[in-house]
């Protein structure tokens, strides 16, 4: 039975409940600063949750199913934990990689299933998991993690790391003489599929004409079927290029034949979809500002949902059949989840009461570059507002700290001070062109 949990279980889930049931209203609560010790208070109630879970398992006859309830709630408060560890600043502790590997993942098996991709575009990630491998063996040495999170977090970056070097070893079997084919047939379906995604619903044939003249002309450099090298040769990498290529055609056949790009029964998921990646592609600007990490929990949730209703890889309407607009729904789904990815992978490490100084001080460092690029001579009066704001700031300290409304020592300290003294240092070297004001 989907679902079930084994009565010895249902402690646990109701434990694990109330704790997602806290995070949630912790997330929800706008009027107070989220305090590193709330945090690291409820990660050890869950990880002692996670040992009793383990204990009652390994003296049960019966393992868990993959769909067990309990399993699920405890990814959706490991998930939630791993946006607040970011959230206070934690981001170079283990707990804070969860919601970034998970979200990586789903990046790297859109990127698996489609095949549009180029191995220069894997190195981000790959590097990001090469930063993330670094966090948890940190931990893992300095036994600063328990050891049933780090199992889970060793499993889901074998999980990423499997993934990738599929990709790698795929691109990598494409010869040098196929890639520049096939990089600008990855980037004509990345803009098919931005194509299709207007919200104007005003396509027309002559929009998609370029992009069918480009692929018949790419077409016709085949001999027999096959691209081949300048010695003749047939270079490897032919099913790749050959196969992404009768894609481009299909992506392109589909957005003019229909005009409403999107078949009607997929209408409330496209509608959905458009919606999150305005959402998100505004909070990718001003997330800084306006946004916490666990403001992406929201976002997960609906992308995991609608990833969810695919079967095959396909959305199906009530009959059983393929609608059309299946490229412009996996085109917006994965879009949304490379934003959440960006948004994730460009927190800084610094707690929320820091973020206001943080932001202040960026702003004016990039006042202070920009009337560096414009060069002198100046005056000393034109520096007056920059010295009063950093004045200010560095006047905020408490024995050289910034600390937050209870008086501790928020995580972010040493990033907030580089900021600071890296504008005392612009500032000085602008100094140097100050003329004589009498």
């Amino acid at each position: 039975m989907p679902n079930r949990v084994p009565e010895e279980e249902l402690p646990i889930l109701e434990s694990i409940i109330s704790i997602r049931n806290r995070l949630q209203a912790l997330k929800k609560d706008r009027q107070h600063y989220i305090k590193a010790s709330t945090v690291t208070e409820i990660y050890d109630e869950v990880t002692e949750q996670v040992k009793k879970l383990i204990e009652i398992r390994d003296h049960s006859s019966e393992s868990p199913t993959s769909d067990n309830r309990v399993n699920a709630v405890f990814d959706d408060v490991f998930q939630l934990l791993s946006l607040f560890f970011m959230a206070v600043g934690k981001n170079k502790e283990s707990p804070a990689t969860y919601a970034q590997l998970a979200t990586l993942k789903q990046c790297l098996d859109h990127l698996n299933e489609s095949g549009v991709y180029t191995v220069d575009e894997l190195i981000p990630y790959q590097n990001r998991l090469d930063d993330m491998r670094k966090i948890i063996k940190h931990d893992e040495e300095n036994n600063a993690i328990a050891e049933p999170h780090l199992k889970l977090l060793k499993k889901k970056l074998i999980s990423c790391e499997t993934v990738l070097n599929q990709l790698l070893e795929s691109g990598s079997n494409l010869s040098d003489e196929l890639a520049p084919i096939h990089h600008r047939l990855v980037k004509i379906k990345r803009e098919l599929g931005a194509i299709g995604a207007r919200t104007n619903l005003d396509n027309t044939p002559s929009d998609i004409r370029p992009y069918q003249d480009e692929l018949r002309s790419i077409d016709s450099k085949r001999v027999d079927g096959k691209f081949l090298a300048p010695d003749g040769s047939v270079p490897p990498g032919q099913a790749q290029v050959i196969g992404l290529l009768e894609e481009c055609y299909e992506d392109a056949h589909e957005i003019i034949a229909s005009q409403d790009n999107v078949a009607g029964t997929l209408k409330p998921i496209y509608d959905r979809l458009i919606e999150l990646k305005a959402s998100l592609e505004r909070l990718a600007l001003t997330h800084r500002w306006t946004s916490r990490e666990t403001d992406m929990w929201t976002y997960q949730l609906q992308l995991n949902e609608i990833d969810n209703m695919r079967k095959d890889g396909k959305f199906y309407d009530d009959e059983g059949n393929v609608p059309e607009g299946q490229t412009v729904l996996l085109y917006l789904l994965h879009k949304c989840y490379r934003l959440v990815y960006t948004i994730l992978s460009s927190s800084e490490p610094i707690a929320e009461p820091l973020i206001p100084i943080h932001n202040q001080l960026q702003t004016v460092r990039k006042f202070l570059t920009e009337v560096k690029k414009f060069g002198g001579p100046f005056t000393s009066r034109e520096f007056y507002p920059y010295q009063m704001k950093l004045a200010s700031i560095d006047n905020m300290r408490v024995d050289g700290k910034f600390l937050d409304e209870d008086g501790t020592i928020p995580e972010g300290q040493g990033t907030v001070m580089a900021l600071l003294n890296e504008c005392y240092d612009i500032l000085f070297e602008l100094k140097a062109d100050i003329v004589d004001e009498n």
